[in-house]
């Protein structure tokens, strides 16, 4: 989780070492490790490094090649191996990743980013072509934003030098506001005009008076596993899964993981322990973190996380989250917040001292499991292929099955399987997808597809439409990792098993019936994992997820914002309607029924421009006269 920050002064100005000074010490909370500097000309690039390889420590980045190009890295290399294979003529065994990087970009040019498995973001300055330039990993795992005018180019991979040293009137970018308030901002867009974020599996090519944005790869749409047996199917997935793990096992520090009694960090943990007993894996093991609440009746993950405890013979960290005092929206510190999601500073105070106490810099998520293998128990896809396919015999057996499974007429899961064929003014919008009742008509009018989703109709043509929604469904965890914020207290580095390219392709490669079968999500996980996992957790039904603690933060909310007259400031920009709005949050206070994800939503942004209001960045602060905050005022489409 290395970070960097780059300029180029279009006009051949020098670049001001002063004025990289003054963005190191924003830099320096995520990258506390080595400091790197490259300054040639009117080209500046800034390097703090976190180090959780040992093959990192061995980097000197900036990476100045011999050729004259500069490589600026932040990742983890996953098929080191595979690609030193490739390069023996110029590389050794025990070269880094940016030294790999750096002889792939010589070779292949731009054709190399498709071979980089594994996180990351690079930056590639170009003298030759005087170019400069930008990419990220498939998923878009790293951040990397850039900001481009008439007479510079910046880079960095954190917001918060672009923001804060913009030296102009920042203006919020309206359809990240309504991606925010519907399910997550397209990836490319961020909260500001003119600041923008590269998007995942691309390369922004950025030359004077051109910007170019490239797609280096994509998944397959014609590509289908098919094997006689089961038994083959589960072999396959154990195999990538075992080296989903094994990659994001890669560190030199004890590697810590989230268990909380789920299946998705349950397998993880559980196949990084079975990948240490075999003894072929160097590391210094795996430390678990699980948040528990023994005063929630729906969320009580407790004897599922001993119960792994118990198989692997010791207990990680137990934090006790049941604390009567409800989450605050408000911005508590004098910290600038560069999106609604935070600031990355609100670590549970526990949480800092046990990855400070163990050194660890690695935590593993199952992000994207639940999504991957088929965590929804529909049988809407497996029908939606055989309509594609037009095998109707097998679709009226199919529906003859699952009807009696989910208790419902045959003729209302076929009709909801057809209905995803047509435009949603046909078929009609789903409710989770409709817009909130709380916003103003005008913004719904100007951002309804940011606000549902980007949601698409299937196509009949083409790939299958189990595969159409692996993909959709793929680019709305995308989206949920470029919405996330860097911790910095302390700094970490989150890895995604379940996000790993090869495992991806497969599960998309495998017919729907292997993922999801009558009365069995996750059908392949499931049986794949026995024996690995433990049955109780295999087997649990599907995690609650309903907590009080919403309901308290929403009395907090409510009684700090319901005063007379009020208006908010999402009124006043046109986001909301602040009598909707104030009384709906009074009636969801005294527990109805409301869309609790999207009123929460509301509030973050809500306090989140109360935040830049009450803690504009202060010039003596910023050491930088023509610094600003956005503002708010003005929100213009991007």
């Amino acid at each position: 989780m290395s970070v960097q920050f780059g300029l180029w002064n279009f006009d051949g100005k020098p670049a001001d070492r002063a004025y990289l000074d003054k963005i190191s010490p924003v830099l320096a909370p995520y990258g506390p490790d080595d400091r790197g500097i490259h300054l040639k000309d009117n080209i500046g690039i800034l390097y703090n490094a976190f180090h959780t390889t040992s093959e990192s420590r061995r980097e000197a980045q900036p990476c100045s090649l011999a050729s004259g190009i500069v490589l600026s890295w932040d990742g983890r290399l996953d098929n080191r191996s595979e690609l030193i294979g490739l390069l023996t003529d110029v590389l050794a065994t025990g070269s880094t990743d940016v030294e790999i990087v750096g002889a792939a970009y010589q070779r292949w040019g731009t054709d190399c980013l498709a071979k980089l498995l594994g996180d990351w973001a690079l930056a590639i300055w170009n003298p030759h072509t005087r170019s400069v330039i930008l990419a990220k990993d498939f998923a878009g795992k790293r951040h990397l934003y850039y900001t481009v005018d008439d007479n510079r180019l910046t880079w960095s991979t954190v917001l918060d030098p672009l923001v804060m040293f913009s030296g102009k009137r920042l203006e919020l970018c309206e359809e990240y506001i309504a991606g925010w308030l519907g399910f997550f901002p397209a990836a490319h867009l961020t909260p500001y005009i003119g600041i923008h974020a590269v998007p995942p599996a691309s390369f922004v090519v950025i030359q004077p008076g051109k910007v170019e944005i490239r797609k280096y790869w994509d998944f397959d749409t014609e590509k289908r596993l098919r094997y006689r047996t089961d038994a083959e199917y589960e072999e396959h997935f154990r195999s990538v899964f075992t080296q989903a793990v094994r990659r994001s096992l890669r560190s030199d520090r004890t590697v810590g993981a989230h268990l909380s009694g789920g299946r998705d960090s349950t397998s993880i943990v559980c196949m990084a322990d079975t990948i240490f007993a075999n003894g072929a894996f160097p590391s210094p093991g795996l430390e678990t973190i699980s948040f528990y609440d023994d005063s929630e009746p729906n969320w009580n993950e407790r004897p599922y996380f001993t119960i792994v405890e118990k198989r692997r013979g010791r207990s990680g960290c137990h934090i006790d989250v049941s604390s009567p005092e409800p989450f605050n929206f408000n911005i508590q510190n004098d910290r600038f917040a560069t999106t609604p999601s935070g600031d990355g500073h609100s670590t549970d105070r526990r949480f800092s001292d046990f990855l400070s106490l163990n050194g660890i810099r690695v935590i593993l998520s199952g992000t994207g499991g639940d999504e991957a293998t088929g965590g929804v128990p529909t049988p809407l896809p497996e029908l939606e292929d055989l309509i594609a396919t037009r095998q109707f015999r097998k679709l009226a057996h199919q529906l003859t099955v699952w009807a009696l499974n989910k208790r419902k007429p045959w003729f209302h899961l076929l009709f909801q399987a057809i209905g995803a064929f047509f435009p949603p003014s046909m078929a009609g919008v789903a409710k989770n997808r409709r817009p909130a009742p709380w916003l103003n008509g005008d913004f719904v009018k100007r951002n309804l597809k940011a606000l549902q989703g980007y949601e698409v109709r299937l196509k009949l043509h083409g790939s299958l439409p189990t595969f159409q929604e692996n993909l959709a469904t793929f680019e709305g965890v995308c989206r949920q990792l470029a919405s996330s914020v860097l911790p910095t207290n302390p700094a970490y580095e989150t890895r995604y098993p379940y996000l790993d390219r090869d495992l991806l392709e497969f599960l998309y490669a495998v017919p729907r019936e292997q993922l999801v079968r009558p009365g069995q999500s996750r059908s392949l996980m499931r049986r794949a994992l026995v024996n690995i996992v433990p049955n109780e957790i295999l087997n649990r039904r599907r995690k609650a997820s309903v907590s009080r603690k919403p309901a308290l933060a929403l009395h907090l909310a409510n009684s700090q914002l319901s005063v007379p007259d009020r208006i908010l400031l999402t009124d006043s920009i046109g986001i909301t309607d602040s009598t909707k709005f104030l009384k709906i949050l009074q009636d969801a206070s005294a527990g109805l029924g409301i869309p609790l994800v999207k009123l929460i939503r509301t509030l973050s942004l809500e306090y989140w421009l109360i935040g830049i209001r009450g803690n504009r960045l202060r010039n003596s602060d910023l050491e930088n006269k023509d610094a600003c905050s956005p503002v708010l005022n003005l929100i213009s489409a991007d």
